[in-house]
């Protein structure tokens, strides 16, 4: 359903300041914490379905893999020129080793990972037609939340990362690398160093993130954390005020698809309408958002021109297959400007 109720805005930020913002995430360190996942695609040509069972059969062709879940949010904000260091856990497998590898390939930090033998690294197996059409995924986790020796490894690893960085992202998909007591601590060490925290949510540890600066929800889990429903900017709006209170933050950015943004800052709302030219695919959008959000921040600028520039940037990367990136330079295409 479309929303009508909201006026037109103008940009919150003139072309030429959004390219000096881009321009200035060179080099900006950011500490992504949370969960690591390796994505392999095994890729292959359909023509015809099994005689055992009314399913395709797949031909392969090739594997691709790529860095998924918090190192995907690691390697968008690499994308966009920026320092990152990725503090996770991993287990003693042969995806483990592969997802440090692709890491490396990128120029991402690796020193923060935590590897944990009793552990499996998360991996999803996805497999895919040369048209892009995903026929089955296999997913291999350890879903228990992190503890002993590996909670207090991620919880040092993330007072050591930060210590230079202006700002730390947290990506929570509930695989376990985000515990109450790791999330109390970088909410601590933020405060104590005075930079923003940023939350990509998952709705059960909603409780988990009092104290943070914004908190990312799509439009699917601010209705379920409440228990509103969502159909204009008006009713946007209201479930942020609600939202907010319900998790402690200071900052709400509500994510809404083909509807845009909305965002609550202190007592200012502001709605985004999407920018999007193509849709392919909105897996990983939420993720390449909050890394042009933490650069944008950490980079000095108010929260409102920071989900401006997000907006753009998640507008281009829809546009592609699986978990995807978007550049500096294709950010400042989006924004009407050549690099």
């Amino acid at each position: 359903m479309n929303d009508q109720t909201a006026p037109p805005r103008e940009p919150v930020v003139t072309r030429e300041a959004a390219a000096r913002l881009v321009a200035s995430f060179a080099g900006l360190p950011i500490v992504i914490v949370g969960d690591v996942m390796l994505d392999q695609f095994v890729v292959g040509r359909v023509n015809r379905i099994s005689p055992e069972a009314p399913v395709p059969v797949v031909e392969f062709e090739h594997d691709e893999y790529r860095a998924g879940g918090a190192a995907n949010v690691a390697g968008n904000v690499r994308s966009l020129d920026g320092e990152v260091e990725l503090v996770g856990v991993i287990g003693r497998d042969p995806s483990g080793e592969r997802l440090v590898r692709e890491l490396e390939k990128r120029s991402i930090g690796t020193a923060g990972l935590v590897c944990d033998g009793d552990r499996r690294t998360t991996t999803k197996l996805r497999i895919v037609t040369n048209r892009n059409q995903q026929v089955a995924r296999i997913d291999y986790e350890t879903e228990e939340e992190v503890a002993g020796r590996t909670e207090a490894a991620i919880v040092e690893r993330v007072g050591h990362a930060s210590g230079h960085a202006k700002a730390i992202v947290v990506s929570d998909y509930l695989k376990g690398a985000i515990s109450r007591g790791v999330m109390s601590a970088i909410v601590a060490i933020a405060a104590e160093r005075r930079i923003p925290v940023l939350v990509d949510p998952k709705i059960p540890h909603l409780d988990y993130y009092r104290g943070t600066t914004l908190v990312t929800p799509n439009h699917h889990e601010a209705e379920v954390a409440t228990h509103m429903r969502i159909r204009t900017h008006d009713d946007a709006g209201r479930a942020a005020r609600v939202f907010r209170e319900r998790a402690g933050c200071e900052s709400v950015l509500i994510t809404r698809g083909e509807q845009g943004m909305c965002l609550l800052d202190g007592s200012e709302e502001a709605h985004f309408p999407a920018v999007a030219r193509e849709v392919s695919d909105v897996t990983g959008a939420g993720d390449t958002v909050i890394a042009t959000l933490a650069l944008t921040l950490g980079a000095g600028a108010p929260l409102a021109q920071a989900a401006w520039l997000a907006n753009h940037a998640a507008g281009v990367v829809v546009g592609k297959f699986g978990p995807a990136t978007v550049s500096a330079e294709e950010l400042l295409g989006a924004i009407g400007l050549r690099p």
